[in-house]
């Protein structure tokens, strides 16, 4: 098994990283072109703790090395399960997602956590990042080629999503202060709400 680990500020408040993240993958994010299509499942909100939860499914455009489609064939769209978890009272977005393609060959557990830095919670948020690689199969060798591919194709795409997902808060925060200015929204709005397309 090996692990991926990515750690950063984004220099948004939480309530605005949180509301950024639900347009993730929409137009404003121009390092996104591999996500085919984002379908929400199923979303509830405990009344017991206001914890929005959320399952998607996102269907991804990627390219497999020549080396590696011997196992996995040529399927160019693969599938991924994500819950999320917002809470607002703890200021939390947490999400944990499941490839469900090739889950017989490699199995990619992703944890994603939002929350406001502690050194300055008011404007920074803290992005922490963690995913495991556990390839299946009875040959060593060929289980560590596939899980060193895995996490360094993972790193790659890490920091490009970072990049994307600098571009999507921008171009956020600059339709909620337009709404703000012409008085459609108020001053304090809710995490779990986003701002129209």
């Amino acid at each position: 098994m090996k692990v991926f680990e990515s750690r950063c500020t984004f220099d948004y408040s939480w309530e605005e990283v949180s509301r950024a993240n639900w347009r993730k993958y929409c137009a404003w994010n121009d390092k996104a072109s591999h996500v085919a299509s984002v379908d929400t499942l199923s979303r509830s909100i405990d009344p017991a703790t206001g914890i929005l939860r959320t399952v998607r499914l996102i269907a991804c455009r990627q390219s497999v090395p020549r080396w590696l489609t011997t196992f996995v064939g040529g399927a160019d769209v693969s599938y991924v399960r994500e819950v999320s978890y917002v809470d607002p009272v703890a200021k939390t977005v947490r999400m944990e997602s499941q490839n469900l393609t090739f889950n017989n060959l490699l199995s990619v557990f992703e944890t994603v956590t939002y929350r406001p830095d502690p050194t300055n919670p008011d404007t920074k948020t803290l992005f922490e990042q963690d995913a495991q690689f556990k390839a299946a199969g009875g040959f060593s060798r060929i289980c560590n080629k596939i899980e060193d591919w895995s996490v360094e194709r993972f790193g790659q795409n890490a920091s490009v999503g970072r990049e994307g997902f600098e571009s999507v808060l921008r171009m956020s925060r600059q339709a909620w202060n337009d709404l703000r200015e012409q008085g459609s929204i108020p001053a304090v709005a809710s995490a779990t709400s986003a701002p129209p397309l």
